[in-house]
């Protein structure tokens, strides 16, 4: 009777799995292998598994051993990279995973030396590493191939399906195999397949032969035979079922700067997996690899200059792909625009120095999420082609195309492609049941012939294998199954480059929402707090020294050293929170050394600014610097614990100089036990401890709907994946509000600040809230520090306000984005919790709200409910994430007109940088500003020296949607440029208007 295609398919795959036993004709043991110096026998544990350890040995391979067919086959217990020495003194490195397992050698005698860590790739430990595997094998060629190519067969077989070249396909592999001429002996065959699954699972094996016989040559022969007979058939079935698609392969291997591993073992990664690529290219002329991110040629340009001057050759050569123009592969959700700026600025410039081209293509497969700002910020730093793959994660909605023109705020636009393999992803395979999916999937396939597909092991490094590089040279062979090579990223979008311009390709506007992973706004703070500290710290150190070079200092030094540290980390492993413990500690403590020497430079840029500023007779003047384009009422904490809230309006982008004992109280600011009032609020903090009134004095209007800051404790934010990463939509099904406070106490009632403070606690976590209203303020601060004690928790700040809207505003770099506060479709829907910077605001015509942050990023817009995470207690990876102490600042502002309108902008940056002061004397009083911005109302991102030439670079861009006239005053002598990129070059702007909507401009000024 007759078998089924299936039936056939599972005996072949049986008899297919027999070759791999007789690949290696003989084999011998490599021995004298030492740890540390120290003896280490085969199978033994190793002595410690701390730290970076050191295996070597030598190994004599016999003169009758054709060298080309000699393999070197290692499993120390580890990753290692390994190097092979020779007696002429040639040498060669690989990577070794559990991947990278077999290398080809260059001659018969070499020594070992490798370097050695007790893990997997994914960082997981090995807490039992033994010496597993150390021989050198002949390898039977024909069996290797013929094997090889059977097994591709079995695949294509499974993924085909119903196809018609199914039966062929069949017929030709039992053929294949029924013309071997194979061995039998007992002895041989039971010790040649004594580790297969079928064979373990005997009670107990008769006694194996220690080194069984392998083919002989006439059967190796018939090997050789079967694969010719059985290539041919096949490039004869591809007549008669030519190939289905087109795949561009890419080699690739994904390397997460920062995850489930610290930063010193990426380092180590970059190493083993750039030596296992480089070795791919020299024994393939086809092979192609491409690598992102600046940071890592940085890195290996200061601790392994010939690695990085190899990988350069194979640049120039055409073989390895520098792609991304990004300085890492960041988290785009978060950083704000100047940052993302930052990351192309400096990657284009790096990758333009050392390998003599900037990129085109923005390589981010894995982020979680992209700004709407990101294709304007790509296409002024030259690049027109955007590449992910992570949108295919979104749990309930996708984007409806593949290869599209994404839209950003401002209109620009860049060629996406994002593709859909379903094994691993951007860490695929090169076989035909990874093709053949990967081209099914292709939704534009009727648009254009060919989508990409990267291949090679990835997130933990790795990358591609030989056996991969081997499969695609037999796949060109196959019938049915889609055509593919190895090729270029570039080359692929220059072909859908053109493709768009004969076609019309669909458009995504907006922002790219991952509707996955959204607790990666919220996991881990205290690295988001340093981060935004960070950037402020320096935009403003560099605005500071550049308003004094405008006044007459020496022009400030550029602070890239600095900024390449921020820019590190915001890799989107570990900006979002999702890494394991060790990668904070390192992070917050870069971040936190970039914040000192930031702010060392600030002091530096005050006296530079004190020096140029007119001398008089004040022996106790207030320096006082107003790094923003808002006229802001002086306000402050002076260095010694003094509040300061005065009537004095200091500038934008000024220099104001008051004697400190003339600044007087605004009045009017009065403070009682549940009550705050100034002339623009009057507040009221119920005995829940929440805000139970918020009166807008110059509407008359109150603010909030019955209470406003409830906190909320969920104890069942528990995600059925990805700990870190998830927030599930269930976490509200239960809810425990905090209204029963330990205490509520005025804490200050002076003339210039009043404040009540607020005690809260849950299990073995405390809340401390203080309620501070300044006198001239028009917001009301809420300046909070957790204690936090509790795992699998999220803390979370409802804001209820009187207002009705069916969209939300919620800052975002470079601009804003509205979301709506209804929940009719599934899109709005899956969006309940998501990315906001300083504010998130409700407005109806004339009045709204705005909740202000300093620190925050998880925000939620639901009906007239402000949401905004504060807190949450993951296990994985970093068990005691976020554990303990910390303290960031929140504010309810009410106000007239919208957002814009109501200057919620302008309250948003100064409580994320106050006016800069500094204690002179011998000063005259007064205000001085050199730079001057007039007409449509813009935001500032940046003031900075020059990267090439003289002169310093101004930011700017419109938040609002708005276009019109703008102009600049700048110091007697100095100029502005014609519009600048923001790679500080000149370029064509197209509007009608000085500015146009969510536009950014950067401009040169310059001295004479």
């Amino acid at each position: 009777m007759p078998l089924t295609i299936a039936q056939r398919l599972d005996r072949l795959k049986v008899r297919i799995a027999e070759l791999a036993h007789w690949r290696d004709r003989y084999s011998a043991a490599i021995d004298g292998w030492t740890f540390e110096g120290e003896p280490i026998a085969h199978h033994q544990d190793w002595p410690h598994r701390q730290g970076v350890v050191h295996f070597a040995a030598s190994a004599e391979a016999p003169e009758s051993w054709p060298l080309e067919d000699i393999r070197l086959q290692l499993d120390l217990g580890g990753e290692s990279l390994i190097t092979l020495s020779y007696p002429d003194g040639a040498s060669e490195t690989f990577g070794l995973d559990p991947y990278h397992q077999e290398f080809p050698v260059k001659g018969r005698r070499f020594s070992i030396a490798t370097e050695t860590v007790a893990r997997f790739p994914f960082g997981e430990p090995n807490r039992t590493p033994r010496l597993n595997k150390a021989r050198l094998i002949w390898l039977d060629g024909p069996v290797h191939r013929l094997h090889l190519l059977l097994k591709q067969v079995a695949e294509a077989v499974g993924a085909l399906g119903e196809h018609e070249v199914v039966p062929h396909l069949v017929d030709a592999a039992e053929e294949t195999l029924r013309s071997l001429d194979w061995p039998s002996d007992t002895a041989a065959y039971i010790s040649r397949t004594s580790d297969a699954v079928m064979q373990q699972k005997i009670w107990e094996l008769p006694e194996l032969v220690a080194d069984p016989a392998g083919l002989t040559d006439e059967q190796s022969a018939s090997a050789a035979s079967a694969f010719d007979a059985l290539t041919a058939r096949l490039k004869e079935l591809q007549k008669r079922f030519p190939p289905n698609g087109e795949l561009v392969l890419t080699g690739h291997a994904h390397i997460d700067l920062a995850w489930l591993w610290p930063y010193r073992e990426t380092r180590r990664k970059m190493r083993r997996t750039f030596n296992t690529a480089l070795s791919l290219m020299e024994r393939s002329e086809d092979f192609r690899f491409n690598q992102s991110t600046a940071h890592y040629y940085a890195q290996m340009e200061e601790e392994d200059p010939e690695l990085l001057d190899r990988i350069k050759q194979k640049v120039a050569e055409g073989k390895w792909e520098t792609v991304g123009g990004m300085w890492v592969e960041p988290d785009t959700n978060m950083p704000t625009g100047e940052s993302l700026v930052r990351q192309v600025l400096y990657g284009q410039r790096y990758f333009e120095k050392i390998f003599g081209a900037r990129h085109t293509v923005c390589w981010l497969p894995d982020c979680f999420g992209f700004s709407g700002a990101l294709p304007q910020i790509l296409r002024q730093g030259g690049i027109d082609s955007f590449f992910t793959i992570k949108v295919n994660w979104s749990e309930t909605n996708h984007i409806p195309s593949d290869l599209f023109w994404w839209k950003g705020l401002d209109g620009s636009r860049v060629l996406t492609h994002t593709f859909d393999n379903p094994m691993q992803g951007y860490n695929g395979f090169v076989q035909p049941d990874c093709y053949l999916p990967t081209w099914k999937n292709f939704r534009a396939k009727t648009q254009h012939q060919a989508s990409l597909l990267a291949v090679g092991y990835g997130d933990g490094g790795g990358g591609v294998t030989p056996e991969m590089v081997e499969r695609e040279v037999q796949l060109r062979d196959f019938p049915a199954i889609p055509q593919a090579r190895w090729g270029t990223v570039k080359s692929y979008y220059e072909q859908a480059h053109q493709t768009a311009g004969e076609k019309k390709l669909p458009v995504w506007d907006g922002e790219i929402y991952l509707e996955l992973h959204r607790a990666t706004l919220t996991s881990q703070s205290g690295v988001k707090r340093r981060h935004r500290q960070a950037e402020r710290a320096l935009i403003t150190a560099e605005t500071l020294a550049s308003l004094a070079h405008l006044l007459g200092a020496e022009k400030p030094r550029s602070l890239e050293v600095d900024w390449r540290v921020v820019l590190k980390n915001e890799f989107h492993d570990i900006l979002p929170g999702s890494s394991i413990r060790e990668v904070y500690q390192d992070a917050e403590q870069e971040l936190g050394g970039v914040i000192d020497h930031a702010r060392a430079e600030q002091a530096k840029a005050l006296q530079a600014l004190s020096a140029n500023l007119p001398k008089g007779g004040i022996a106790d003047a207030l320096v006082v610097v107003n790094p923003s384009l808002a006229p802001r009422a002086v306000s402050a904490t002076l260095a010694d614990g003094t509040a300061l809230s005065a009537a004095e309006i200091v500038a934008p982008l000024s220099v104001a100089v008051f004697d400190r004992q003339a600044l007087k109280s605004v009045g009017g600011l009065k403070a009682g036990p549940d009550r705050l009032e100034n002339d623009h609020l009057a507040v009221v903090i119920g005995k829940d401890g929440a805000v139970a009134s918020l009166i807008h004095k110059a509407t008359g209007r109150e603010a909030v709907d019955g209470s406003a800051n409830q906190l909320w404790v969920y104890p069942a934010d528990k995600p059925r994946n990805w700990d870190a990463w998830d927030i599930d939509a269930d976490y509200a099904e239960k809810g425990i509000r905090l209204e029963a406070p330990e205490s509520i106490s005025l804490v200050e009632s002076g003339p210039h600040r009043a404040a009540i403070r607020v005690v809260h606690r849950y299990r073995n976590s405390g809340v401390t809230q203080t309620y501070v209203l300044s006198a001239n303020s028009k917001r009301l601060d809420i300046e909070t520090t957790i204690d936090w004690h509790d795992r699998r928790t999220l803390l979370r700040t409802l804001n209820p306000v009187d207002v009705r809207a069916r969209k939300a505003t919620f800052e975002c770099a470079f601009g804003t984005v509205e979301r709506a506060t209804h929940t009719n479709t599934s899109w709005e829907q899956a969006m309940f919790e998501a990315v906001a910077h300083r504010f998130v605001d409700i407005s109806e015509p004339g009045f709204g709200v705005a909740l202000l942050n300093n620190a925050k990023y998880g925000h939620s817009a639901r009906g007239n409910v402000i949401g905004m995470s504060l807190v949450r207690g993951p296990i994985y990876p970093d068990p005691l994430a976020d554990e303990g102490e910390q303290s960031f600042t929140y504010a309810l502002m009410p106000h007239d007109g919208a957002w814009h309108e109501g200057g919620v902008l302008d309250e948003a940056l100064d409580l994320n940088q106050p006016l800069v002061i500094a204690e002179a004397k011998g000063l005259s009083a007064g205000t001085f500003s050199p730079l001057a911005v007039a007409g449509t109302p813009v935001a500032f991102s940046g003031l900075k020296a020059a990267e090439e030439g003289e002169g310093l670079i101004l930011r700017l861009y419109e938040p609002a949607g708005r276009r019109g006239r703008l102009s600049l005053a700048l110091p007697s002598g100095w100029t502005a440029s014609q519009p600048l990129n923001i790679l500080e070059e000149p370029m064509e702007r197209k509007g009608p208007a000085d500015i146009m909507p969510f536009e950014i401009r950067t401009w040169r000024l310059q001295k004479g």
